[in-house]
């Protein structure tokens, strides 16, 4: 089992930043790529970033390059997820996922341990 805990939410204005933290506890972080995926209201859940084990690969969707930044800290088995020059297109709950490979992807079926998530709200 893998536990999964979003933190770092909330209310912001355009233009604003935000930084998510995602801390896991079980099954060995280390050894799992990341993932953080969104889901807004009436909308399908998609994908917004991923990062290998090590870090040293990350990807991220169209819609958040050069914006949000995906980074790791296997010693405080975190994962975070910076983001700048938000939107309101950018409003949603934001969940952390841990994949069953060690490689980054952007495939929802390869997470198999999810979060609650987390509501991020940008405010035009």
């Amino acid at each position: 089992q893998v536990q999964l805990v979003e933190s770092g939410g909330g209310l912001v204005q355009a233009g604003g930043s935000l930084r998510l933290s995602c801390a896991a506890s079980g099954r060995t972080f280390s050894s799992s790529a990341m993932g953080w995926f969104r889901q807004a209201p009436g909308k399908e859940r998609e994908f917004v970033a991923a990062i290998s084990w090590r870090g040293g690969s990350t990807y991220y969707a169209d819609s958040v390059k050069g914006r949000f930044t995906i980074s790791r800290d296997n010693a405080k088995n975190t994962v975070y997820l910076q983001m700048n020059s938000l939107k309101p297109e950018d409003t949603a709950v934001y969940y952390c996922a841990a994949a069953r490979a060690i490689k980054a992807t952007q495939i929802m079926s390869e997470y198999d341990y999810w979060g609650q998530g987390t509501q991020v709200t940008v405010s035009s």
